[in-house]
């Protein structure tokens, strides 16, 4: 299946009824072709509102997720955002053409590899994609305007409240388990940290150290 004018009607639709209506976002993920990001077996499944398996155990947000991640981000154009699980980069791609500089990392030296291949192609050259333990940030490129999380951690990880710009927003799943997770927003301010209870989702747990492949 082919990104073409009807699929992406039909994309885009389902989009809005699933409550994704900021048209920054929707721009994006239109321009963005999520059969891009999507290999092998479920390629055809591309542009189905569903998550999908990718290598090492990790998957693809389902499009409508991704959308209202995204929207809660309130990504302006000149912020520098963090994203924690590059993945299959489909996220970082979407969040290159709302933000000035994305940075993405995920603990699988594999699928950063597959990321930068896919962004090259697509002349993303405003992401900067590593190797590394999400869960301690990036402190060398601290404070973000933004930051991502896409992988549920029981509580917001200390060191990326750390690294939170005042006035920053991050979005991130958290939950004790893979059946109870609840989307967040934290604003942080002066006196320190608001919290919005967003919905209902599941993601694959953030876990600490680097991947074996």
């Amino acid at each position: 299946m082919s990104f073409d004018a009807e699929t992406k009607m039909q994309f885009l639709f389902t989009l809005r009824s699933k409550g994704v209506t900021d048209n920054r976002v929707l721009d994006a993920m239109e321009r963005i072709d999520r059969g891009r990001f999507v290999q092998g077996y479920f390629a055809d499944r591309a542009y189905e509102d569903m998550p999908l398996p990718i290598a090492c155990g990790q998957t693809i947000s389902q499009p409508s997720v991704v959308g209202l991640m995204t929207q809660a981000l309130a990504v302006s154009p000149r912020d520098k955002v963090l994203e924690v699980g590059t993945g299959s980069g489909y996220q970082a791609a979407i969040l290159a053409l709302l933000a000035r500089r994305v940075y993405t990392v995920d603990r699988h030296k594999r699928l950063v590899a597959s990321a930068r291949a896919v962004f090259d192609d697509l002349a993303l050259t405003n992401i900067t994609a590593f190797t590394a333990d999400g869960s301690f940030g990036l402190q060398d490129q601290a404070p973000f305007d933004r930051i991502i999380v896409t992988a549920a951690a029981e509580d917001p990880p200390g060191p990326l409240l750390a690294q939170l710009k005042i006035g920053g927003i991050m979005v991130l799943p958290v939950g004790q388990s893979d059946a109870v997770q609840s989307l967040i927003r934290v604003t942080r301010h002066e006196g320190g940290f608001d919290y919005d209870e967003l919905r209902p989702v599941r993601f694959v747990p953030l876990v600490e150290g680097l991947g074996k492949d």
